[in-house]
């Protein structure tokens, strides 16, 4: 049978393969006689069937992201090397995706690769401006701080999303208990008792006939309905993630929502600027800041528009300043700021506090949606109970009226 081992070697550093034994003993030996100390021993169609798995349920998140930075940019200032930083959190972490990822970190780097490749190869989970200031931080040989950066802008990141889904919390668990109990009533309440109506001969007023109506509709068809909503919103959500143009449309109706609109224009212009800052003060070239930068704007306007800055001002002789103000996407403040901080040469610190202020700025913005939102959607599900309550009890109270 194979079995693969995790195992330390006499230097200290990590190691895994695999090996074909008759059992655990002859792989212990095995490893002793080659002076390695076991980690961890299991069977092949164990791991096999583990990876199976938790390719559904194992991925990186932003807290681990968060953990690797800051961990590298600590053991970097301490003086301790690249492998030694790998091999002990190699140890520490028990999440496989993580672990497998920092196996090939090793791999590439005993390899003489450069260290941002096993990122590259990563895409799903590292963003374009991830790879670039560790290729940025690796050729400079800055990665401590390059590291220290990143973990204060993943952290920063995490926070704001955060605080956006603790704002969003009451309001969406308010819609969704309204969404059940009105299903709930409409779709099982309503037939039985629009039911015993009919039963009685009793006709009800043309109000309650419509409501009762609608039950008897939503209970026949519920499962069609059901499977229809979700076919819609997957079909929705699909072209959202693959197709540009659909994404740009929906992003523009979106925009044009009062106080949605503004906050998610508030979100891209944060992630903008921000990235903007960390890019260009990592020392790369100001095209390819831009660039890079378009492809994490999450706003289809914002990307096109930087794309443009790029290709068709910069490129083209453009001062910076003068590439921002022919893009009507940005805000007046941002292409002024632009124009005179590049003739100061602090074009990096101005979009950093640019990026400070629209944080504060979606802050503020969510405080007013909740509050906005909350006495909204208590008045819609109050309606909408009230015209179910009212549906049952005129016709009741006229039938009781008759005897």
């Amino acid at each position: 049978m194979k079995f693969h081992y995790i195992a330390s070697q006499q230097n200290g550093r990590m190691t895994e393969g695999e090996i074909e034994a008759q059992g655990v003993a002859e792989v212990l030996e095995f490893l002793s006689s080659r002076g390695m100390k076991p980690i961890s021993l299991r069977k092949e169609e164990l791991i096999e069937n583990k990876k199976k798995f938790q390719l559904f349920k194992s991925s990186i998140s932003i807290v681990d992201k968060i953990f690797l930075t800051k961990y590298l940019s600590l053991m970097l200032k301490i003086g301790t090397d690249l492998f030694s930083a790998i091999d002990i959190l190699i140890a520490d972490f028990n999440k496989p995706a993580m672990k497998s990822l920092l196996f090939e970190i090793r791999e590439n780097l005993e390899k003489g690769q450069p260290f941002f490749l096993a990122f590259a190869r990563h895409p799903k989970y590292f963003s374009s401006v991830f790879i670039s200031l560790v290729k940025a931080g690796e050729s400079s040989g800055n990665l401590e701080k390059t590291f220290e950066k990143l973990s204060v802008d993943l952290q920063k990141e995490q926070d704001l999303r955060h605080e956006i889904r603790s704002a969003l919390v009451y309001p969406i668990l308010l819609v969704t208990v309204a969404t059940f109990v009105i299903f709930f009533l409409v779709t099982f309440a309503l037939p039985k008792i629009s039911k015993v109506f009919m039963d009685s001969g009793f006709q009800p007023p043309l109000f309650s006939k419509i409501v009762f109506s609608i039950g008897l509709f939503l209970n026949k068809y519920f499962i069609f309905i059901i499977i229809f909503i979700l076919a819609v919103t997957g079909g929705l959500w699909f072209l959202f993630a693959n197709n540009a143009a659909f994404r740009k449309i929906f992003q523009k109706f979106i925009r044009k929502l009062p106080l949605i609109g503004h906050l998610l224009k508030q979100i891209a212009f944060q992630r903008f600027t921000g990235t903007f800052s960390s890019l260009l003060n990592s020392g790369l070239p100001i095209t390819e800041v831009l660039e890079n930068t378009a492809q994490v704007a999450g706003d289809e306007e914002i990307k096109t528009a930087l794309i443009r800055v790029t290709r068709e001002g910069i490129t083209k002789g453009l001062t910076i300043g003068e590439a921002f103000k022919k893009e009507a996407v940005f805000p007046r403040i941002i292409s002024s700021l632009v124009a005179i901080s590049e003739k100061s040469g602090n074009l990096g610190s101005i979009f950093h506090t640019l990026s400070e202020f629209y944080e504060s700025e979606i802050k503020a913005s969510l405080k007013t949606l909740v509050s906005f939102l909350e006495p909204i959607l208590l008045m819609f599900i109050g309606l909408a109970i009230g015209i179910i309550a009212l549906a049952i009890i005129i016709p009741v109270y006229q039938l009781v009226g008759q005897f």
